[in-house]
C-alpha cells in the first residue's frame, strides 16, 4: 500500500488499526514502525498491594482459614 505524504504527514487507514486505540510510532534505521499500545492485563496487578495480617501461615494452611477446615 502506498500513501501520499502531505504537509500534515500521513493518514493510516482505520481498517489497518482495527481494535487499536493508541499507537506508538518509531523510526529505526530508516524504517517507520507503527506499533499498537496494548493495555496491561489486569491479572498482572494481583499481588501488587498485599494485605498485612497476624496470620503467618496463610499460604500453607489457606483452606483452614477460608473454609474453616482444621
Amino acid at each position: 500500500m502506498r500513501i501520499t505524504v502531505t504537509e500534515q504527514g500521513v493518514l493510516i487507514p482505520k481498517q489497518l488499526l482495527e481494535g487499536v486505540r493508541e499507537v506508538e510510532i518509531r523510526s529505526q534505521q530508516g524504517i517507520l514502525l507503527v506499533m499498537p499500545i496494548v493495555e496491561g492485563d489486569p491479572i498482572l496487578q494481583l499481588g501488587k498491594e498485599p494485605i498485612v495480617d497476624l496470620v503467618e501461615d496463610a499460604s500453607i494452611h489457606h483452606d483452614r482459614y477460608l473454609y474453616a477446615n482444621p
